[in-house]
């Protein structure tokens, strides 16, 4: 079977409900002792045939022809850091609560280690609406937890569903402990990911909040102004129809996203690449591959003509 035919199986399988509670564990991006991984620093990570990439899971997917373009181990379940908040979104969107009721940022949404800073203070009162934007558009930990904390049943609720909305998607190997991506125990393939971004695409309030440049809120008499985690998109170059980055030291530099390329939609799915910046030019080679991949298309029609 080749990826193309398995991937739109799996997209298209019977949908599963999960049951029963899951706890969260957090576990700092400092500690690796369960669950390290192997980077590899010293080279380039070659394809065979198609783009030379630096991250080590990749599935880029034409959307418009249902075509599996390039893959490398898009079966294999990963941690993905903070994509998590894209299932956030969904599943806070789902509930159809209030955006403009006011909520406030407690000690519990307080996570503890690397990765778990955030320019949210406790006491912070902002509206769900502004902490889902942070969430998505600044990948800001406290607003995601909060979020989930206000959720009818709390926090463990949220999490059953979360693992029931990946389930109702046809993700089948992806498994949600917390709802903001620090703990490495939040899994999922290239594949299932790319479930999960063409879902989040169809909501037209995760594409507005996660493609903002930046956005400011009034965090006690003082208005405070956060950016986007993903320079990609202030480049007036790309059209991104919804994106995601994150990054623990389990899960690597990683990034999703859905544009428009060369007249087509297409998701991109980036897993654990080593350098800060190395995502982005990831982004950047498959695009400029596809392009060449276009240009020879085109060359070769005009000469069969």
């Amino acid at each position: 079977m080749n990826r193309k035919v398995a991937f739109l199986l799996g997209a298209f399988g019977p949908l599963l409900l999960a049951g029963g509670a899951v706890h969260a564990k957090i576990v700092s991006a400092s500690d690796s002792s369960m669950h390290h991984r192997h980077h590899r620093h010293h080279l380039s990570v070659k394809s065979d045939g198609g783009p030379q990439l630096r991250s080590e899971e990749v599935l880029v997917l034409d959307t418009t022809h249902s075509d599996v373009l390039y893959a490398r181990r898009a079966d294999v379940p990963q941690p993905i850091a903070s994509i998590t908040k894209l299932l956030t979104a969904l599943v806070v969107t789902d509930a159809h609560q209030p955006l403009d009721e006011t909520l406030a940022i407690t000690r519990e949404d307080c996570a503890v280690g690397r990765g778990a800073y955030s320019r949210l203070r406790v006491g912070t009162r902002l509206s769900r609406g502004d902490l889902l934007h942070l969430a998505l558009m600044a990948s800001e930990n406290r607003a995601a937890h909060a979020l989930a904390r206000n959720f009818p049943g709390g926090e463990p609720a949220f999490v059953r569903a979360m693992n029931a909305k990946a389930q109702e998607l046809g993700m089948t190997t992806a498994r949600f402990v917390e709802p903001t991506g620090l703990s490495s125990d939040n899994v999922a393939s290239p594949n299932d990911l790319a479930k999960l971004v063409t879902a989040a695409s169809e909501v037209p309030l995760i594409r507005e909040y996660s493609t903002a440049s930046h956005y400011t809120v009034r965090i006690g008499r003082r208005p405070v102004e956060f950016g986007t985690t993903d320079s990609l998109v202030r480049n007036p170059g790309w059209k991104i129809l919804v994106q995601k980055t994150g990054y623990i030291s389990e899960a690597g530099r990683c990034l999703v996203m859905r544009a428009q390329i060369d007249g087509r939609n297409v998701v991109l799915v980036l897993l654990n690449s080593y350098g800060k910046y190395t995502r982005v030019a990831d982004a950047r080679r498959v695009r400029k591959w596809m392009d060449a991949r276009l240009q020879r298309t085109v060359a070769r029609s005009a000469n069969t003509a």
